[in-house]
């Protein structure tokens, strides 16, 4: 007999009419390779031999402690078995379950009695009732709220997986014995919230026996009382401020986690009779399972195989008429309550994986017909009543070599399937040419209509001889097509009469696309000369609207600095004579000089009333300058010398032409590469007023006496004398800007330059933002569709200044298409919709930015309002087509948003391909443009929804998929990133992967 002594750890097992299986469990223990444990075994009332198999097995082995009670429930038991447990250390073993004899000297020295408590589990293998061993199970790593997160949603861990200290079970009192199911889920969660950490032990330790029927009468039981434990786990989650819920913080709902629950019951039980309806009842709500569709269907996957005893995705094919029922039952359930096209993308991802696991098996499932072909053994492929997508895979000698996923409209003819072979999957160099004379005939035809293009193919070069291979190769694809057989029932047949309906009923007379025609481009003429330069400058009036309130407030600000009793004064670069005037009357004499032979004219007609003024053409460069002048004022020019040297000999020929304690007035901007750690311009000029300052200061005699610094720039006046405390006046710059002048501002710190990011990087993503509204206006509930005029402004600041510039969708269709990495650091700017605040607020901060957008149009709201979101409040107001029209005219993008804003998912095919092409000939009609793009509402897409905007005629489509577009996506399925107005502002820079940078 085994003699036991004080135990390391305690197993407490409840044993009801395990007759069959109790002696093998307790042999896994007695085989444990270390030996000093306990086995706590209590009888729950059985009524078979149970009780006597336990007696003479206790018998033989001291380490064995026998129990019974009533029966009472498995919790019941362990409770029991619980209070006579010797150890510090517990595991809750099933009697028809086993462990691996490494058991004990895995798990008892990671688990700890300490605080906080240590609880050790591992992974563990089903055993189905012939004794196959399925695949390992390892539960999620549960470090720091993993554990509250994941059993607030279900049972990450078996029960028989997890090593724990006695002292947690007894200050948690125990298993809760109302509880007929869930109750080691239940007691995991509370010491998940009882601050317990859960660690890791990756082996496969643990055996879990199936057995045939274990889940027939306990499905009602199971989603009750996973209701029970997930209403617990809200109340801890609350209670402990853990209530954040959604997508992206891993936190699921009580009433997500409870449908993860049902849908896995229904699937695990394998019954076409099961009432779906009545275990749905038992849930305090349904919720919408739109975004959690791939995680349903993992479920519902390991439902399956578990209720069928299976690993293997064929073993589900065979058992397809079983369980279909049941589970199109469960999925029109969910639809009833998820957003439009739910249910289709469970049933499309189901497909897709048992379909990825064997490709050579075909089958149906719901709407979706999965065929596989053999290339060298085409036949006739029916199209299944209720399937709308295929997905059909190619093979060539039992080799898989393509694969294609889109829209079913009709019978796969052979024809219909060498295509799809050909033109989609392009894998037709797998096929066998026939032989027939059929064949010969039709390459003949096929060669005829080319006949003018074999004239040009005379094989002289490696480059005609590859025209020459590819006509051959277009010639033989098109006589296969020819000869192979077809119906009025082929797929293509079906689709090429909905297309020609579908062009009959939208066939208004659509003006050609403007954007069509090349534009007349003016040539500029070579210049010869630097005054030829600025006469070309000056070709038409005003080149820099100096008569903007940005420029008249910085006139002012000149003429406050200007020194009474000036008599001779001198203005270099006086352009037009616009400040001319101005300075004409605090001054006795002025001569007024330019390069520009055609800006003097203008100057000379502006101040032909101004008797005090002489204006004459003067290269101040090269040229001398008239002597002892009191005042000269040199402006806005000084950025054009091409180099320091320049500057500096420039600035001592006006510093030798003052009269002494004669004055110099100077204003010039601030320019980023000059100093790039502040606010200034993006012109490429070498330099800007912080050199022009310094080389002044710099030059003998001059001493700096007064400054205005305002954002944009400064004036300062210098006087030819001794040297002063120089006067400091903060003040404001003109506003508002002219967009000419805006859009080459960056604001903020230090940056990085568009021209230098273009010369110097190079990526293979690119981030398309999705914006909505931009208004402060609209309903609580929409809030985070809606984004603030000034922070937006401060978001496209912020783009500016990291040196992005904007793509339109077919600049970013034909980048995607190439292949190749893309220069610089490109963004697109999206904005679902086309709320009238675009052209309000958004447009405005657009162009004060130098930035392009794609606005998506719903073409028969344009004008009215967004009837979609009536549901939260008044909808917001769309832009007119005159709005629209005006803003394409000053180069936004349009393209379309669906006629209707209907989710594309929920609409059949051919109503589908019906408003996809009502929209895009609306545009085009409205417009007189090409248009390319269009952007799914809601972003809803699936399997056939690609394919149709392709037919539709469409070359780029985006989702809202959050991610940055990658050289790999589906063209028509690109992702978004969208900027959701209830985050702060300091989100946004994480969101284009620049976290920390400066924004605001």
């Amino acid at each position: 007999m085994v003699i036991a002594a004080t135990p390391d750890i305690s197993f407490l097992i409840p044993a009801y009419n395990a007759d069959d299986t109790l002696a093998e469990c307790l042999a896994s223990l007695q085989k444990q390779t270390r030996s000093n444990w306990q086995a706590v075994v209590v009888d729950d009332g059985s009524t078979d031999r149970t009780w006597e198999i336990l007696d003479d097995i206790a018998k033989a082995d001291s380490r064995i402690l026998p129990a019974r009670q009533a029966n009472a429930g498995a919790a019941a038991a362990r409770n029991h078995a619980a209070r006579l447990a010797a150890a510090p250390l517990l595991c809750m073993l099933d009697a028809d379950d086993w462990l691996d004899p490494t058991f004990i000297e895995s798990m008892q020295p990671v688990a700890e009695d300490a605080s906080p408590p240590v609880i050790a589990y591992c992974a563990y293998r089903r055993v189905a009732p012939d004794g196959r061993l399925m695949r390992v199970e390892q539960a999620p790593v549960l470090t720091g709220d993993a554990a509250k997160r994941e059993f607030s949603s279900f049972c990450a861990l078996a029960i028989h997986t997890v090593v724990f200290p006695k002292s947690l079970f007894e200050r948690l009192k125990g298993m809760d014995e109302t509880l007929q199911t869930g109750e080691d889920w239940d007691l995991w969660l509370r010491m998940a919230f009882a601050g317990a950490e859960f660690r890791r032990v990756d082996q496969c330790l643990a055996f879990y026996r199936m057995k045939a029927g274990s889940l027939s009468g306990d499905p009602i039981k199971m989603v009750r009382d996973a209701v029970r434990v997930t209403v617990k786990a809200q109340a801890l989650k609350v209670q402990q401020g853990l209530s954040v819920e959604g997508p992206e913080t891993g936190w699921f709902t009580p009433a997500l986690s409870q449908l993860r629950m049902l849908a896995w019951v229904v699937s695990a039980k394998v019954d076409p009779t099961t009432d779906v309806a009545a275990l749905a009842a038992l849930l305090p709500e349904m919720p919408d399972a739109a975004g959690y569709e791939s995680f349903l269907v993992d479920v519902i996957m390991h439902g399956l195989q578990t209720g069928l005893f299976s690993d293997r995705s064929d073993d589900l094919l065979d058992a397809l008429d079983k369980w279909q029922p049941t589970f199109l039952s469960l999925l029109q359930l969910i639809q009833r309550h998820s957003f439009p096209g739910t249910s289709r993308k469970i049933i499309e991802t189901t497909c897709w994986l048992l379909s990825a696991a064997n490709p050579l098996r075909s089958f149906t499932l719901g709407n979706v017909q999965v065929v596989s072909v053999e290339l060298g053994k085409l036949s006739r492929i029916p199209k299944a009543v209720e399937a709308d997508t295929l997905i059909m895979h190619a093979f060539s000698g039992g080799q898989h070599v393509g694969s294609f996923v889109g829209p079913f409209w009709g019978d796969l003819s052979i024809r219909a399937q060498l295509r799809l072979i050909i033109h989609e999957m392009h894998v037709e160099e797998h096929l066998q040419t026939p032989p027939a004379l059929a064949y010969v005939s039709s390459w003949t035809r096929e060669a005829l209509k080319g006949y003018r293009a074999f004239g040009g193919l005379v094989l002289k070069s490696g480059r005609r001889r590859g025209r020459l291979e590819r006509l051959l190769v277009r010639i033989g694809r098109n006589a296969v097509l020819a000869t192979a057989p077809s119906d009025k029932h082929d797929n293509d047949i079906r689709l090429s009469g909905i297309l020609r309906k579908l062009e009959h009923e939208l066939s208004p007379q659509i003006p050609e696309p403007t954007g069509s025609r090349p534009k007349e481009r003016r040539e500029i003429p070579a210049i010869q000369s630097e005054e030829a330069y600025w006469d070309h400058i000056f070709e038409h009036p005003d080149p820099w609207n100096y008569v903007s309130v940005y420029e008249q407030v910085k006139y002012e600000q000149t003429l406050s600095l200007i020194p009474e009793g000036i008599e001779k004064a001198l203005e270099l670069a006086c352009a037009e004579g616009i400040f001319t005037r101005k300075l004409a009357p605090k001054v006795a004499r002025l001569t007024a000089t330019d390069i520009s032979q055609r800006a003097i004219d203008r100057a000379v007609a502006r101040c032909r009333d101004d008797r005090n003024v002489e204006l004459r053409v003067l290269d101040f460069v090269r040229q001398d300058l008239p002597p002892e002048q009191d005042l000269i004022v040199c402006s806005e020019v000084l950025y054009y010398m091409k180099d320091e040297e320049m500057l500096a000999a420039a600035c001592r020929k006006m510093a030798a032409a003052l009269k002494p304690n004669g004055c110099l007035v100077t204003a010039h901007a601030h320019i980023r590469r000059d100093e790039p750690d502040r606010t200034g311009f993006d012109w490429g000029n070498p330099f800007g007023v912080g050199t022009i300052k310094r080389i002044f200061a710099e030059q003998v005699g001059l001493a700096l006496e007064e400054t205005i610094e305002t954002g944009l720039y400064a004036i300062h006046r210098f006087r030819k004398g001794p040297a002063a405390d120089p006067v400091l006046r903060i003040e404001r710059h003109g506003t508002p800007l002219e967009t000419e002048v805006a859009k080459h501002v960056i604001w903020g710190p230090a940056g990085v330059e568009r021209e230098l990011a273009w010369t110097t990087e190079v990526t293979s993503s690119v981030p398309i933002l999705m914006y909505h509204g931009i208004t402060e206006e609209g309903p609580a509930a929409l809030r985070r569709f809606r984004t603030s005029p000034e922070i937006f402004r401060k978001q496209m600041q912020f783009l500016r200044r990291q040196g992005y510039y904007t793509l339109t969708a077919q600049t970013l269709a034909n980048l995607l298409r190439s292949g190749k990495p893309i220069q610089g650091r490109p963004v697109m700017l999206t904005f679902d919709d086309a709320y009238l605040d675009f052209r309000a607020n958004a447009f405005p901060i657009l162009a004060e930015n130098d930035f392009n957008a794609e606005v998506f149009v719903v073409t028969d709201k344009v004008g009215g309002r967004s009837d979609w979101d009536c549901a939260y409040g008044e909808p917001a107001a769309l832009m007119s087509w005159p709005d629209i029209q005006d803003l394409h005219k000053k180069g936004i993008s349009f393209g379309s948003h669906l006629a209707s804003h209907t989710a594309a998912s929920a609409m059949d095919n051919q109503a589908l391909l019906a408003e996809a092409m009502s929209s895009r000939n609306t545009l085009r009609s409205r417009l007189g443009a090409p248009v390319e793009s269009i952007a799914l509402p809601y972003g809803s897409t699936d399997f056939r929804v690609p394919g149709i905007l392709a037919l539709a005629g469409y070359g780029i489509g985006f989702t809202t998929r959050p991610e940055k577009a990658t050289l790999s996506d589906n063209l028509f399925a690109l992702p978004r990133l969208e900027v959701r107005g209830d985050r702060p502002l300091e989100a946004f820079p994480e969101l284009m992967g620049l976290p920390g940078a400066f924004i605001g």
